[in-house]
């Protein structure tokens, strides 16, 4: 997906983070990805999970081009999956922005 190469080269070259936020049933989710370094072939993912808190590791540059890839070509919505008894109302969304503004505490009050 070409959009998802654009968005690996602003995070390689930029000081830009992208963040894909999602709710479900058992609650909101984010996943948030920064350049670990200048060539680009590592990552950090930043992943918030309602339950679970917050996580970080370094991923290659193929995990996250999978993993964006994965979720921007959904044709539905996690967040609107009907196979619960009570399924998340919120859209999934996805953003750039700079670092400095990519949360790291909870942040999910809008969710």
């Amino acid at each position: 997906m070409a959009f998802v190469e654009c968005v690996l080269v602003e995070l390689t070259h930029e000081d830009v983070g992208a963040e894909y936020r999602s709710s479900n049933a058992w609650g909101a989710k984010i996943d948030q990805y920064v350049a670990a370094e200048a060539t680009g072939q590592q990552f950090i993912k930043r992943r918030y999970d309602e339950r679970l808190g917050w996580d970080e590791t370094q991923i290659t540059r193929e995990a996250v081009r999978d993993k964006l890839v994965w979720q921007l070509s959904r044709s539905e919505s996690l967040a609107t999956n009907r196979s619960h008894a009570k399924p998340a109302t919120n859209p999934d969304t996805f953003v750039v922005k700079p670092t400095q503004q990519l949360r790291t505490d909870s942040g999910c009050e809008e969710y």
